[in-house]
């Protein structure tokens, strides 16, 4: 049975009632992708910094969940919107992690370059897929569909070359033939499909039938025990920003492209945006089922010798 984890009024006012904090900055980080909409609608719509009053908020961008955790693991990050790949690594290796709720799901698709060949997922021998970073979540997750199709990544003995590409400029690498075809978040995957590049693996093929987490927020567990008002603060925007996605869609879209602008320098058509949109879902809630079962497909990456039992690590 899958077991779902919703931040409660309870969770919120034994968080809020708690000692007082003593952080002056929250260090939030974040991607410049659909899927990670609630951060980019919290900082453009101000929803972040309102509910942090005096406290100074410090959001920073990567590029990919890897990059992130290394932050994380450095002490630079307090709060971070990232995919459960990298958080379940991340707890695997004892770093001072919590769940803290989640925030988007399904919302990536494999797409292919238009002039490549392939028709399907076996026609991924001997090809180039790109992917956001080395043991992120669309790697494992690419690694998986390989794997259920009999093929292997090159550096196992297999024929397909996994090579990572930020999203944002998997356009410019389709462009110049660099890969040949990539498992990205949204809204880079309908962008791709915009240009006439082709999707043979949509949210709900990719795995699971698009009932899966793609971006989770985490908290540093000492940052959380010292600051519960911050935490409570912040999981209170979370769950408006969520709330405004998901009653205001228009609005939303408006608010990610603009993000989406600063960031990376590209606008995206709205028809581009509400594709994408229709893709993903977005919900505070934890699928603990999911993310145990995204554990174990770590395993089967090579990327972690056992799956941590995640249940102590969702912060209740």
């Amino acid at each position: 049975m899958t077991r779902l984890i919703r931040p409660t009024l309870l969770t919120l006012t034994l968080l809020t009632t708690a000692a007082a904090q003593d952080a002056q900055t929250v260090r939030l980080g974040f991607f410049p992708n659909l899927t990670h909409a609630p951060a980019l609608v919290g900082l453009e719509r101000g929803t972040f910094q309102k509910a942090l009053g005096k406290v100074k908020l410090d959001a920073k961008e990567f590029v990919s969940g890897t990059t992130l955790t290394e932050a994380f693991a450095a002490g630079q990050i307090d709060i971070a919107y990232v995919g459960p790949g990298p958080a379940i690594n991340a707890a695997g290796r004892g770093m001072p992690v919590q769940f803290l709720a989640g925030a988007s799901e399904a919302g990536a698709v494999l797409v292919v370059r238009k002039d490549s060949g392939i028709k399907s997922y076996k026609d991924l021998a001997g090809k180039i897929v790109a992917v956001p970073s080395l043991g992120n979540t669309q790697d494992i997750s690419l690694r998986h569909i390989l794997n259920e199709n009999s093929l292997k990544p090159r550096a196992d003995g297999g024929t397909v070359t996994i090579t990572p590409v930020a999203p944002a400029d998997v356009l410019a690498a389709f462009a110049a033939k660099r890969v040949d075809a990539t498992l990205v978040p949204e809204p880079w995957g309908a962008a791709l499909e915009a240009q006439g590049h082709k999707v043979i693996g949509s949210e709900k093929t990719v795995w699971r039938d698009g009932k899966y987490p793609t971006t989770v927020v985490i908290v540093n567990a000492k940052f959380a025990q010292a600051n519960p008002q911050l935490v409570a603060a912040f999981l209170k925007a979370h769950t408006d920003a969520v709330a405004f996605i998901n009653k205001s869609p228009v609005g939303a879209q408006t608010a990610v492209n603009a993000q989406l602008l600063k960031l990376t320098g590209t606008k995206l058509d709205p028809r581009v945006l509400q594709r994408a949109f229709a893709r993903t879902r977005f919900t505070t809630n934890l699928d603990l089922a999911a993310l145990t079962e995204y554990a174990k497909l770590n395993v089967e990456a090579g990327y972690a010798r056992s799956a941590p039992d995640l249940a102590p690590f969702i912060r209740k």
